[in-house]
């Protein structure tokens, strides 16, 4: 390979909660286990060269006043899309600064919504929008993913048009690729949702943060290429954190090619003065979606899937009672935990305990709308993935 995906970086003490936060109260690890970050959506790897080298030659000028994004950063953003995912016709009128992604899903939210409003997700539901949601004022109403009999995750489209009916709901978040499923939706099963969406005049907020790391050569559809309606009805939210592991530079953007929609999206978000972007990550951007940049997203890709390849088999050959179907993007694992439970006479909790004791920092699958699950991050060096599960086998789950 050309790029490091190898190194071991010590992130301690360098602006890191993914090394330096244990997300439990009162759990410790045992003296003589090093710990292993595989909780928030953080990867543990280096940047792309290009991006660095980007925001070093901007820091080699010293000033930093104010300023306007510049043409590169647009042209940059186009050029991605339509390299990456078969995207024309996209103008640097549809692409709008966000913060963060859940920022610009709470604008979107507020410009369509009053509070008290109920909003349709599916479930498991990324906790990012659980939070924001419930302290925006919202409500919301979840639509299960069911397992078909492959174990792929599927929407439900009877249950979300019912819902969408019953509740009067007029906007719903559409998570794509799913978190923390990991589901890279097929163009039918996008096509058939924003149908049920058209049919209830439901508004779309889909979410694509993940919409760069797809595993085994599966495809990405972004949900406002399935038809017209689509691309009028939907808020898109992007940004290069995802993917080039940049969420301390803070910086986002939607694509809304809807007017009415776009005007009203900016005009809520420009109202507490608090989305503006910063320099350096419009520098980071720009070296990030650059030709290099591309690249190293392949690299990192095929890393990614060898890591989900082997972390899947390993738990089907020797963690009898987790579940698990193996993710066709993100990073992320899903592990239910039920049956593992019910037949050791363990807690969720115990079980989550026991990892940490060994320095497997996992993260709490609850909050995620599942009563048993663990979320697990794959995004670090092969040789850490292969030590994590070394230690959950005779440690943890075969103890």
């Amino acid at each position: 390979m050309t790029y490091d995906f190898t190194t071991i970086m010590d992130r301690r003490g360098r602006d890191a909660i993914a090394v330096d936060v244990i997300p439990y109260e009162n759990y410790e690890v045992q003296e003589g286990f090093s710990r292993i970050p595989m909780w928030v959506a953080d990867m543990n790897f280096a940047t792309a060269p290009s991006v660095t080298q980007a925001v070093a030659e901007r820091l080699a000028h010293p000033a930093f006043g104010y300023f306007n994004p510049s043409d590169a950063y647009y042209d940059s953003i186009i050029r991605w899309h339509e390299t990456r995912h078969g995207i024309t016709g996209m103008t640097r009128d549809c692409i709008g600064y966000e913060n963060g992604v859940l920022g610009g899903v709470v604008s979107t939210v507020n410009s369509l919504c009053s509070q008290g409003d109920y909003i349709l997700l599916h479930s498991p539901t990324y906790v990012g929008f659980t939070g924001s949601l419930t302290n925006n004022g919202n409500r919301l109403i979840l639509s299960p993913l069911v397992q078909d009999e492959q174990g792929v995750w599927r929407m439900d489209y009877e249950d979300m048009d019912r819902k969408l009916k019953q509740y009067k709901i007029h906007l719903a978040i559409f998570c794509s690729p799913h978190n923390p499923c990991g589901r890279v939706w097929e163009r039918w099963e996008i096509e058939k949702a924003m149908e049920v969406y058209a049919a209830n005049d439901c508004y779309v907020i889909s979410d694509e943060i993940w919409s760069d790391i797809i595993l085994n050569g599966n495809k990405h559809i972004p949900t406002q290429s399935v038809s017209e309606d689509a691309k009028q009805r939907t808020v898109a939210m992007y940004a290069p954190s995802k993917t080039f592991n940049l969420a301390g530079l803070i910086g986002s953007y939607h694509v809304i090619y809807n007017p009415w929609l776009r005007d009203r999206v900016r005009s809520t978000g420009s109202k507490p003065h608090y989305n503006s972007m910063n320099v350096l990550s419009m520098h980071a951007l720009i070296g990030a979606y650059s030709d290099t940049g591309m690249a190293w997203t392949d690299e990192l890709c095929a890393v990614l899937s060898e890591n989900v390849n082997y972390a899947c088999d390993y738990i089907r050959e020797h963690f009898e009672g987790i579940k698990v179907e193996k993710p066709q993007g993100t990073y992320m694992l899903y592990l239910d935990c039920t049956d593992w439970c019910e037949s050791h006479g363990k807690t969720i909790d115990e079980l989550q305990k026991a990892g940490v004791s060994v320095g497997v920092i996992w993260q709490d699958g609850r909050p995620f709308h599942h009563p048993c699950s663990i979320r697990l991050n794959l995004a670090l060096p092969h040789s850490l993935v292969v030590e994590a599960f070394e230690r959950m086998d005779k440690y943890v789950f075969n103890a």
